[in-house]
């Protein structure tokens, strides 16, 4: 299975929050050089994995978007208008997920454990609804007693417990469905 994501921070993260699901390899794909996650690069990105080894290709693909404060049929229209007339020949569902605004939310939803890990408060944000924490990456930023790169998120990520992000954030759960059984 494979997750495209927009950048190297959901590619160090992501792996650590699907381990517990344990039945399934995941590999994250992102644009290189910093690019947008356009329909063309989701193209691009799901046809480079698809062909890649075509003895064992991915038995699925999961755009996973940012909403960054829009409602996820604006994010995802584009990509679902567009995408399955070039993707017909790949035989392999494409399904949907996103982070509510951002995936750094899915960190504040285990408060406890990213308080032990940046050992101090997190300020003002309320753990038990991360999806609504309105800049959920900038908060972390003004916490964290360093600067917030894609190596301290996959720290943070190794941190958490995933089981304690799936209650709390909706988001999240989603994209799990979407990883573990295709919802």
């Amino acid at each position: 299975m494979v997750v495209i994501a927009s950048g190297l921070t959901e590619r160090r993260a992501l792996p650590y929050l699907v381990a517990h699901l344990q039945t399934r390899k995941v590999s994250v794909r992102i644009p290189p050089g910093y690019r947008a996650l356009s329909v063309e690069m989701v193209e691009k990105l799901i046809k480079a994995a698809w062909y890649e080894d075509l003895r064992e290709p991915p038995d699925k693909f999961v755009l996973l978007l940012d909403l960054d404060g829009a409602g996820s049929d604006e994010v995802f229209r584009p990509f679902r208008e567009r995408l399955p007339a070039r993707l017909s020949d790949i035989g392999a569902p494409l399904k949907y997920a996103y982070a509510k605004p951002h995936l750094e939310s899915w960190y504040f939803a285990d408060g406890s454990n990213l308080r032990a890990y940046l050992g101090r408060a997190l300020g003002s944000v309320d753990v038990s609804k991360p999806d609504e924490i309105e800049s959920p990456k900038l908060h972390l930023r003004n916490i964290l007693d360093r600067r917030y790169t894609s190596m301290i998120s996959e720290q943070i990520a190794r941190s958490l417990d995933a089981v304690t992000i799936a209650k709390r954030s909706p988001s999240f759960r989603g994209f799990l469905d979407a990883v573990s059984n295709g919802a």
